[in-house]
Formats: structure tokens, C-alpha cells, sequence
């Protein structure tokens, strides 16, 4: 899978294994495309298990790696490109057509006065959230709240 066609993720916040956690370059290597290419949570989680088996618990960087692959694997169901998710606002990009019902994106917006369309094909969330980890919850839960994602056409 070319990495143009994956979902870009920016918490804003280092999202790493640092060196002083897990020193092997070749291990950590190993680790990121592990986590790269895990197409579910359950996949996703078992990684986690292993990680924090072997080093121990979670610094904050590598909490934050964790966060991005855990709301990358949930965005690309729902034809996201990109959330950008910034300490002041996260801004949520989908692909043209996601598969999504446009009436869940009107009704989610016309309830959360924080929710507005910018442009197109984006949402943009504004709420401040310091917090990287509270920044992909928040992201996650507005994608939860459009509903299952339709059944996905082959394009």
C-alpha cells in the first residue's frame, strides 16, 4: 500500500518510540511498520501488548504513536485523508465521496455548535484541548457519531 494512500494523522506532539525506550534501531523500525500496517484495532491493541510486554509502560511520545495509529485505523474506514489536529482546532478531511451518510455529517454539525463545514470535504472542530491523546479521542468519537461507515465501493 503506497503511503500516499494512508491517512494522514497530525497530533501536533512527538509521536515516536524514543531511542532511551527501546534502543534497537532495527526493533523500533520493526515496530513502526507493525504499527503501520495494522488494518484493526484488535491488531493495533495486540501491538501495544507487545510493545509494553518488552520496554515497559508507554512514555508520552510513544503514547502519542499509538494515538495516531489508533485514530488512523478508525479514519480510514470513514474515507478520511487527513486530521490535522491541532492544541485549538482539528480539522478533518475526507477523500470526495467518503462513505458516509451526508445527513449524519448535517445533523452532527446542526447539534455541535463547535462542528462547522470548511469547505467541502473537511470539518472543523473547535474546541481547545492541550492534551494530544484528548485531541484523537475527540476526533474518534466525531467519527463514531457519523454512524457506521457505508459499505465501501471499489474505486
Amino acid at each position: 500500500k503506497p503511503l500516499a494512500v494512508a491517512t494522514d494523522i497530525n497530533l501536533h506532539a512527538p509521536a515516536l518510540l524514543p531511542q532511551d525506550y527501546c534502543g534497537d534501531v532495527h526493533l523500533r523500525l520493526s515496530f513502526y511498520k507493525k504499527l503501520a500496517s495494522a488494518k484493526n484495532a484488535d491488531q493495533l491493541e495486540r501491538l501495544v501488548e507487545e510493545i509494553v510486554d518488552r520496554f515497559g509502560k508507554l512514555p508520552p511520545a510513544a503514547q502519542n504513536l499509538i494515538e495516531v495509529h489508533r485514530l488512523r485505523v478508525l479514519a480510514e474506514r470513514y474515507g478520511v485523508l487527513k486530521i490535522d489536529a491541532a492544541p485549538t482546532h482539528i480539522l478533518i478531511t475526507f477523500r470526495p465521496q467518503p462513505p458516509i451518510d451526508p445527513m449524519r455529517i448535517i445533523e452532527l454539525i446542526q447539534k455541535n455548535r463547535h462542528i462547522k463545514l470548511a469547505g467541502n470535504e473537511r470539518l472543523k472542530i473547535e474546541r481547545a484541548l492541550p492534551d494530544p491523546a484528548a485531541r484523537a479521542q475527540l476526533a474518534r468519537d466525531v467519527l463514531r457519531s457519523l454512524g457506521q461507515p457505508l459499505e465501501a465501493t471499489t474505486a
